[in-house]
């Protein structure tokens, strides 16, 4: 007695994972996508200490000076890594559109939010900071 498949079982099984392995384009992908990550970590950390400082009210109190400018040297650097961060996660988002071309291989919506998130942090730099 033979049962009849339904068309989403007719096309899994017409479609056969093909892939092996992950190739170097993957590795490199996950490298550039991770690498991208910690250089953005690495820049919440510097601007933390490259902005200016946060006027509370029990520094007014005990009239301690706080810094109102941001610091040119880490803000130099902290450009660096958005832009590294940014331009990590948009090779590994093109690495991804040439070799993952299936339907249920992963958009990585992640590095399309670390991309945007970067590029409005730069924007905002570039209009606060001097």
């Amino acid at each position: 007695m033979m049962t009849q498949k339904s068309d989403g079982e007719r096309k899994v099984a017409r479609r056969e994972e093909r892939r092996k392995n992950t190739d170097f384009w993957i590795y490199l992908q996950t490298s550039l996508a991770l690498f991208s990550w910690i250089f953005f970590l690495v820049a919440l950390i510097m601007s933390y200490y490259a902005a200016p400082d946060q006027y509370y009210g029990i520094l007014r109190y005990y009239d301690i000076e706080i810094r109102q400018f941001w610091l040119t040297p880490l803000t130099g650097y902290l450009y660096i890594l958005l832009w590294l961060s940014t331009l990590g996660a948009y090779i590994a988002l093109m690495t991804d559109k040439y070799r993952c071309r299936r339907y249920i291989d992963n958009r990585h919506y992640h590095l399309m939010f670390l991309i945007v998130v970067n590029l409005i942090w730069l924007v905002y730099l570039l209009v606060e900071a001097p």
